[in-house]
């Protein structure tokens, strides 16, 4: 079984727990002191024994530089997430091109992923994401303008929907 390094960084919203490839490339991450409860969230390939770190260089340095109001630092960073399903990869390459303080829809999310009419697999998307941030699901928001739902909790997802409303991106 291969190695999956592990940090907790601290943000203002709660704890940020990363799991990432010995590549640098993040496999999960999400707001929980406990890296080990992002493990059942990640693809069976992608599991491995954690390590734990206390930075984990880039991925540690986005962060911050994105809790300093960097909103487009995490952008850089690789993600590694499997699935089965051709439409959930494409849908998570597409969530990564939202930007900070323009969140969508989950209709409009639906759009940008080439499938307008499938909003029920756009927020299975976002459910099932496992890397929270630099998948920025938090980016999504109901029809009506409301929050949704959010792994984290809507207060996480609050948080950084002000977070990246009040700061500009450098």
């Amino acid at each position: 079984m291969s190695t999956v390094d592990s940090t907790v960084i601290d943000t203002p919203a709660g704890p940020l727990s990363v799991l990432a490839g010995p590549d640098g490339s993040v496999r999960a991450a999400g707001f929980t002191a406990d890296p080990a409860a992002l493990v059942p969230l990640t693809h069976p390939s992608l599991r491995g024994d954690l390590r734990e770190r206390g930075d984990l260089g880039p991925v540690t340095a986005a962060v911050r530089a994105y809790l300093d109001g960097d909103l487009t630092a995490i952008d850089a960073i690789p993600v590694e997430q499997h699935t089965d399903g051709l439409f959930l990869t494409h849908a998570w390459r597409v969530l990564r091109d939202v930007k900070p303080g323009d969140p969508v829809t989950y209709t409009g999310f639906a759009a940008l992923a080439g499938r307008p009419a499938a909003v029920r697999a756009a927020a299975a998307a976002c459910a099932r994401n496992a890397a929270a941030l630099f998948v920025p699901c938090h980016r999504v928001l109901r029809t009506d303008g409301t929050l949704g739902g959010y792994r984290w909790g809507l207060d996480v997802k609050k948080w950084l929907l002000g977070h990246e409303g009040r700061v500009t991106a450098s």
